[in-house]
């Protein structure tokens, strides 16, 4: 699928599911950057058995994004998790400390039912103003 032309910067696919989707993980629109479809798989394609390094690993991609994207931590300004089982809550919450916390940004985090894969414990979203953090 090509690429639109559209004015809008977007991290490439990652693989062929997002592909034939038609979907990115991170946009930049004006100064808005917007990331999704976190999950936390390593480079090497594995997955931790460990909510917590799996949040890691998401705050990881999204912040790799945003940087690709002209953006820092700093500028994210809101976080939505999810969670496969509400006793993870602690350890994503933590990650996202860790990754965000010193921006101070707005955070949801939910229970869902299940993600697309069972072993993914997390999904998480985040969003970024470029410029917000003076």
């Amino acid at each position: 699928m090509a690429e639109p032309n559209d004015g809008r910067q977007r991290i490439p696919p990652l693989g062929p599911f997002e592909e034939a989707a038609g979907f990115t993980r991170a946009i930049r629109v004006g100064d808005r950057i917007i990331v999704s479809g976190n999950v936390g798989v390593e480079e090497d394609g594995t997955v931790s058995p460990d909510a917590g390094r799996q949040a890691d690993r998401c705050f990881e991609q999204i912040l790799d994004y945003i940087s690709q994207l002209g953006g820092h931590s700093g500028d994210v300004v809101r976080v939505r998790m999810f969670v496969t089982d509400i006793a993870y809550a602690d350890a994503v919450t933590a990650a996202f400390t860790r990754a965000v916390g010193h921006a101070r940004p707005t955070g949801t985090l939910v229970a869902i039912s299940a993600l697309y894969s069972p072993e993914w414990k997390c999904e998480i979203e985040a969003e970024a103003v470029i410029g917000s953090l003076q």
